[in-house]
């Protein structure tokens, strides 16, 4: 599922945070989300019901700076906990590059810890993968509560094959980076592994210690809240090095505290004709992307239709995004069978409102960002009844 941007070093991996329902999964989440400085981190998407128990997915892009000489953004969704979600747990879970499983330590939840690791292994197998060769972190949660099974227990239950397992609190965050840190390590090293990730390229020795490991790249991206230094705009002329004059090195990331800067002087531009001149293509890198909220819930239907719309609405094509909204909306009520759109509607408990906004919006011409993200919601939860009512029925 990974995507690599080889021209631009960066890597791209999603990691889902598995569990029974009311292990700590959400919250886990949202304490990252609170953490991560608001630069490097997108918005927490997230369906629930009026108990707190997410129902399909939340998903929340973060972006670590570097591993090595490359950019690595990570996408943390959760599954709903319910057994009868399954459908769903399978759909997010696909395409995971690692897993963190959040178990519950109370002695009341072991059943539901086994089924639901379990569960995660067969799901991983349908989609060919094998649990014991797979990314995996164990996460002991709720440990701030009285009378919780031993650590021990929990291992000898729940984790016979060793893999890092960390004691957590989710409601207070302990040991939730912790987890976050070691899943990111494991899921870097398979990626290296499968060479999906380049291997470093060499640097020459610089005059200070800089940085080093994934470990102290993550806790300075985490815990480091100063925002970042805004650098001036502006077009400046063209120049050129004159030969033999010696160019200082520049450590990645950094800027050099005192060094002379080389003699340069401007280059003027040979004139060029006015007919010869021809608008700039720009070549955008190509390759495959993460996968979008809304493609993530989506019937293999209207996947298309989906990911049309999340690549409208990326380009900030916004009048694009939301009329392929509208139409894949009108394609998942008609699952619902024959009838009116407000009738569909009713029957899969769509709000009404949102549905006559959105087919407001579609007949305006200019839109701006929250339209186009209000119909990419509205959509989601079309998929999303669609799933509860488990529609459409496999062949």
């Amino acid at each position: 599922m990974s995507s690599v941007n080889l021209m631009a070093r960066e890597v791209a991996a999603k990691i889902v945070f598995y569990g029974p329902g009311l292990s700590g999964k959400t919250t886990s989440l949202r304490k990252i989300y609170e953490t991560v400085r608001p630069a490097h981190r997108g918005e927490m998407m997230s369906i629930a019901t009026e108990g707190d128990r997410t129902l399909f997915f939340d998903f929340l892009p973060v972006k670590v700076e570097r591993v090595g000489d490359c950019s690595v953004r990570l996408a943390l969704y959760t599954v709903p906990g319910q057994v009868f979600y399954n459908a769903t747990r399978k759909l997010v879970l696909q395409g995971a590059d690692g897993v963190v499983f959040v178990a519950d330590s109370q002695p009341e939840a072991m059943d539901a810890n086994r089924e639901s690791l379990a569960n995660l292994e067969e799901n991983l197998f349908e989609h060919g993968i094998r649990l014991d060769r797979f990314p995996l972190v164990m996460q002991w949660n709720k440990r701030d509560l009285d009378h919780v099974l031993p650590v021990e227990q929990l291992r000898q239950e729940l984790n016979p094959r060793g893999v890092p397992d960390f004691e957590t609190a989710a409601t207070n965050g302990r040991g939730v980076l912790d987890t976050l840190k070691a899943i990111t390590r494991l899921v870097i090293k398979d990626l290296r592994a499968k060479r999906i990730v380049p291997p470093p390229r060499p640097v020459a020795p610089a005059g200070g210690a800089q940085p080093a490991g994934l470990e102290a790249q993550l806790a300075q991206h985490l815990q480091h809240r100063q925002p970042p230094v805004a650098m001036s705009g502006g077009h400046a002329p063209a120049m050129a090095v004159v030969p033999n004059t010696p160019v200082p090195h520049r450590p990645s990331g950094s800027f050099p505290a005192i060094a002379p800067p080389p003699r340069v002087e401007p280059v003027t531009p040979p004139p060029v004709a006015p007919a010869v001149l021809a608008p700039a293509v720009v070549a955008q890198p190509a390759g495959p992307k993460l996968l979008g909220a809304a493609s993530a819930l989506a019937p293999g239907d209207l996947f298309d239709h989906a990911r049309a719309a999340e690549a409208a609405f990326m380009a900030g094509n916004y009048s694009t995004c939301v009329t392929a909204c509208t139409d894949a909306i009108r394609r998942a009520l008609a699952y619902a069978g024959e009838g009116t759109l407000a009738q569909q509607a009713f029957l899969l408990r769509m709000d009404g409102a949102d549905l006559l906004r959105v087919q407001g919006l579609s007949t305006q011409s200019h839109l701006r960002v929250d339209d186009a993200a209000f119909a990419l919601y509205v959509l989601m939860q079309s998929f999303a009844r669609l799933n509860a009512v488990g529609l459409p029925a496999s062949e």
